[in-house]
């Protein structure tokens, strides 16, 4: 009687314990499903937050004045390079040529359009030339600044705060987008890290 009664109850656990495995496991997979939902999300965030849908995508190549050709450019003026970047669709692994390479401070900044709607975070890129009155100091994180940069509509005269600064190269590009369309000519702008040598 004691065994049998034994053998229920260890039949009983074994049955709970495998229970609860199967439903850790499912737990885990749960998890891990809806882990790459959320990355999958906030990239897409990432990408509705720089919304360069409105961006003029092809540019005159006049550049502001004040601003400075690169002496010695990684990448210089007619050459190729794969861009690593995705300011906008179809521009990742794009190859571009190199149509104008300039010194200066490039800033990431957030700012709502003048002709209305919702806030345009973290737009990249906005170089100091394209600032109102910017004087000689390149302006820090938290700054306040006035736009005369016009990449996209109610750009502007918007008011924008800094929300990155730095010194770099950054350069103009031709492309072919690689989701199909026309080419983008004079692009503004692509910095150093966001382009590699073509082998």
């Amino acid at each position: 009687m004691n065994k049998k009664r034994f053998m229920l109850l260890a039949a009983a656990l074994l049955i709970l314990i495998l229970g609860a495995c199967s439903n850790n496991n499912e737990d885990e997979m749960g998890n891990k499903e809806s882990g790459n939902e959320e990355m999958k999300m906030e990239e897409n965030e990432e990408m509705e937050e720089m919304d360069h849908g409105d961006m003029d995508h092809s540019g005159s190549g006049e550049v502001p004045e004040g601003l400075e050709a690169a002496a010695d450019p990684v990448h210089p003026v007619g050459s190729k390079a794969m861009i690593n970047t995705e300011h906008m669709h179809g521009m990742k692994d794009a190859e571009a040529t190199i149509s104008g390479a300039f010194d200066t401070v490039v800033y990431t900044v957030t700012y709502t359009p003048t002709t209305g709607g919702k806030e345009v975070k973290n737009h990249k890129w906005v170089i100091h030339e394209e600032l109102k009155d910017p004087g000689k100091e390149p302006y820090k994180k938290g700054d306040k600044v006035i736009l005369e940069a016009d990449h996209m509509k109610g750009m502007k005269g918007a008011e924008a705060v800094i929300e990155s600064a730095e010194e770099t190269t950054v350069y103009m590009v031709d492309y072919m987008p690689k989701d199909g369309g026309e080419e983008v000519k004079n692009h503004k702008w692509v910095t150093e890290e966001e382009l590699s040598t073509v082998e």
